[in-house]
């Protein structure tokens, strides 16, 4: 069987959080910083980037502010610590796309990335063997 990549999504500093997203139909890019996620926006088209708000060394929301001002459009999504309303209104205030809190479930993180990236079912594509007619 084969998976129609339907997205392209790169993210950031979430610690294998990502791995529940291998069920989407979506390439994914996985990085622990910043600096290595802007090295991969120079070389990667990218649909989507979930971030963590603070990254150990882009705090306070530094790597998602930066993409906002050069890609205002890109679907974005934050993850910050529950309960941080300051963090939650900055990154709504730059125009993140959803806001998820670290402790969100794996459902609820997979329904998000579906409806901000807009994703349809898994499509595939079975490959069979041609049938070989005798002459």
């Amino acid at each position: 069987m084969i998976v129609l990549v339907q997205a392209t999504v790169l993210t950031i500093g979430l610690n294998g959080k990502s791995k529940v997203l291998r069920e989407l139909p979506i390439r994914l890019i996985s990085k622990q910083s910043g600096l290595e996620a802007a090295r991969s926006l120079k070389n990667e088209k990218v649909d989507s980037v979930i971030s963590n708000w603070d990254l150990t060394d882009m705090e306070d929301g530094k790597f998602l502010r930066k993409l906002k001002s050069f890609k205002p459009d890109i679907p974005t999504i934050a993850f910050i610590k529950a309960g941080d309303r300051d963090k939650e209104i900055a990154a709504r205030s730059i125009g993140v796309s959803a806001v998820l809190t670290e402790d969100a479930t794996d459902e609820l993180f997979i329904e998000t990335v579906t409806n901000v990236l807009g994703l349809k079912g898994v499509v595939s594509i079975e490959v069979i063997s041609p049938v070989k007619t005798k002459r």
